[in-house]
């Protein structure tokens, strides 16, 4: 049978979410020996999305398939207890064949933090980017808007990126101040790689005054990563919901920003 799990994992100390050939520590790698050690077979996972180095998750949705006949309470706390402590599965269901944790992702809900104060912090200083200078959250969002919609994001991918098309949709780019975070919510169809790394290097530039607001739309337009600018350095960045079709009934966190996409897409 195949199941969906929902994970979350701090990805400060891994070489990102995918398995390497040479022994590195992946959360890929972690999840797959917990599992296979439940399963008593080995197990190979598939996720929704792959997180770079550094980056975090709290919504990340991963399938396998299994010939093992466990409880969910049994999957559940064997798993877990089989996982370091910076690693977790919150949920677990069976889901049918043709449920895919990355092909049939709607849309995707990263979260961009960003600390804005003129000291360091020390608690938060690997969940969160900081920056010392002013921000200014009103020019952060006048850049944002150029993004919104069907683009060509090649300014705002990596130079690695292999993804075959540069086109994506944002549906949400969202960016507001609780107390000294600024909080950028970008809600997209696909994601390049660095791209939510890249567009919070854009707007952070763009608050801190060093280019106007209208430089965003110079960079979408330019197609060049080049004029883009510094990449925003990972800690800052968390996958926090995936959206698929209600068919397949997988958990959406409460503080996902789908809102009603799942009835548009």
């Amino acid at each position: 049978m195949r199941l969906a799990i929902g994970i979350e994992y701090d990805g400060t100390r891994f070489m990102g979410w995918q398995r390497q050939p040479h022994p590195v520590p992946t959360v890929q790698a972690c999840v797959e020996t917990a599992l296979a050690t439940v399963a008593n077979h080995p197990v190979e996972v598939t996720c929704a999305g792959r997180t770079d180095a550094g980056v975090h998750a709290s919504g990340q949705v991963v399938h396998f398939d299994t010939l093992a006949q466990r409880t969910e309470r049994g999957w559940l706390l064997g798993v877990n207890s089989n996982l370091p402590e910076d690693i977790a599965v919150h949920w677990l269901r069976e889901v049918s064949e043709d449920f895919h944790a990355r092909f049939r992702v709607r849309a995707r809900h990263y979260r961009y933090t960003i600390v804005n104060r003129a000291t360091r912090p020390a608690l938060t200083r690997k969940r969160a980017t900081w920056v010392h200078a002013a921000l200014d959250l009103e020019a952060m969002q006048a850049g944002a808007r150029h993004l919104l919609g069907e683009h060509d994001f090649s300014g705002f991918r990596a130079v690695e990126c292999q993804a075959h098309s540069p086109v994506r949709t944002i549906h949400r780019l969202e960016l507001r101040r609780v107390g000294e975070q600024v909080i950028v919510d970008v809600v997209a169809d696909g994601f390049l790689h660095h791209m939510v790394r890249n567009i919070a290097g854009v707007l952070i530039a763009i608050g801190a005054h060093k280019h106007p607001a209208d430089w965003a739309r110079k960079v979408l337009q330019g197609r060049d990563r080049k004029l883009g600018g510094v990449t925003a350095p990972p800690q800052g960045l968390c996958l926090v919901a995936v959206l698929y079709s209600s068919v397949y009934a997988i958990p959406v966190p409460e503080d996902a920003l789908f809102g009603n996409l799942s009835a548009n897409l």
